[in-house]
């Protein structure tokens, strides 16, 4: 075994002062979650991640002088466990928020050229802090804006809990509702794409709801953007670690699972190369299949099911120019194939020159692309997009790519998706991909590793940290 970091954790059979050992297979956000959750309760944990690193699909590499991100990932305001992870690993001041939901949309599509809108909210309550921004919103026309607004009011009223509406397209409804293409491409794809990772018509009415109802319509600010202002790998891993060590958990990388199995008195047995754990509870926070091939027999009664739930890859595109070309830290794109640009020069350490990620959702085209089609495709894009560009060389062009990014939101993916308890006692689930009632976003990663530990101390007769809570009432 390669060992990650130690900190005074228990003995491979899970003995010592304190009694309980639980193992967190996965560490990811939702793993690196529960196992603070658990070893914040008393309990024992060894934390167990087959990459070098800790922070799932949210992580940084050097290449070169640059420090870059796998893919840009942004929270909400109403991410309240998220926050609740920042501000456990002492991130918070690391990824601020915005003072105010503001976001600039420069549209390529109209005939008189390059057009900026954009999408702020009023301190107003709701829904009248979005009520001037739709208003005025130049990307529809007024009848598109009247109905949109219309169409949301009806959002307001779904209760995304609801099985029946999982089972229907969220195309479907905005069309039976009044919307336009137009208004699906420049407002509710707008969000959407980002959010869910599928346009209107591949996305289950459940979770659309849910994140139009939450994200816009739950309160003023819930819609407000955060984002790191460092790389990820500082949050996620680098923090990560220091939290992780701080709580007496013994955190190993490099390491891979090889099978979870149930003893006869109760206990289970992780095994590593070269190494047998036994532990009161194991957490499988690794992704879907890698669970499904993780699970003993029995644990549920449809595993297939893992297998069933979809996945959708995300495309990010970098570029790096001699000068700046973008005075915004980010801007959404209409008319183009550009989705999102992000300005990661800071973050990135790069000191000269400017460092622009593209952050392309639902990227099942071009996904397997070869990077001299994608520097073809995108570079004019840019140029039509931020004129500076016309007159700025491109130092570097690369890509990165993530085939998996998240389960795919379609309709009918809320019976696939599993608790976290299984039938086996001991064993639980997280990931995105679990019940959690929120699309693949670090918020869900973050509340199925909550999940989990809950389950886990309710089993363990252990209390819950009320610390770990927190967000749940902030919410």
């Amino acid at each position: 075994m390669t060992h990650g970091t130690r900190s005074g954790g228990p003995a491979a059979d899970g003995t010592g002062p304190g009694g309980r050992h639980a193992v967190v297979v996965g560490g990811g956000l939702a793993g690196v979650t529960a196992a603070l959750a658990l070893a914040d309760a008393g309990v024992r944990v060894t934390l167990l991640e087959g990459r070098p690193r800790l922070g799932g699909l949210a992580f940084s590499f050097r290449r070169g002088d640059l420090t870059v991100d796998n893919g840009q990932h942004v929270y909400l305001r109403c991410c309240t466990a998220y926050r609740w992870f920042l501000d456990r690993i002492g991130g918070t001041a690391l990824a601020p928020l915005q003072d105010r939901l503001d976001v600039p949309v420069l549209d390529l599509a109209r005939p008189e050229g390059r057009r900026l809108g954009r999408l702020r909210r009023d301190a107003l309550p709701v829904p009248l802090h979005l009520g001037r921004s739709l208003a005025t919103y130049p990307h529809l026309s007024p009848a598109e804006r009247a109905r949109a607004g219309r169409a949301a009011l009806a959002l307001k009223r779904l209760d995304p809990a609801d099985p029946a509406l999982d089972t229907q397209d969220f195309g479907s409804w905005l069309a039976a509702h009044g919307q336009s293409a137009r208004a699906v491409e420049a407002l509710w794809d707008l969000v959407g794409v980002a959010t869910l990772n599928a346009v209107a018509g591949d996305a289950s009415l459940g979770l659309a709801a849910m994140v139009f109802k939450t994200g816009l319509l739950s309160g003023p600010g819930a819609a407000d953007i955060g984002w790191a202002r460092v790389p990820l790998g500082d949050l996620h891993d680098r923090l990560a670690r220091k939290a992780l060590d701080s709580a007496g958990v013994r955190t190993e990388v490099r390491t891979r699972v090889t099978s979870v199995r149930a003893e006869g008195d109760g206990r289970w047995s992780v095994r590593v190369p070269g190494e047998r754990l036994r532990a009161d509870a194991v957490v499988l926070a690794v992704p879907q299949r890698e669970a499904h091939a993780l699970l003993p027999a029995g644990a549920l009664d449809a595993p297939e099911r893992l297998l069933e739930i979809g996945t959708v890859p995300i495309l990010n595109v970098h570029v790096v120019y001699d000068r700046k070309v973008l005075a915004a830290p980010f801007l959404a794109a209409l008319g183009t194939p550009v989705q999102w640009v992000f300005d990661r020069t800071e973050a990135s350490g790069l000191r000269r020159g400017q460092y622009l990620a593209l952050s392309q959702s639902a990227a099942r085209e071009e996904i397997d692309a070869p990077v001299s089609v994608l520097r073809e495709r995108y570079l004019p894009e840019l140029e039509r997009l931020l004129p500076l560009t016309r007159g700025a060389a491109v130092k570097d062009f690369f890509v990165t790519r993530e085939r998996t990014a998240t389960f795919a939101p379609a309709p009918g993916v809320g019976r696939l998706r599993p608790g976290a308890r299984t039938k086996a006692p001991g064993l639980y689930l997280a990931g995105a991909w679990t019940a959690t009632g929120w699309p693949a976003t670090m918020e869900s990663a973050v509340r199925s590793g909550v999940g989990a530990a809950d389950a886990a101390l309710s089993a363990l007769g252990r209390p819950r940290p009320r610390r770990l809570f927190e967000f749940e009432e902030a919410a």
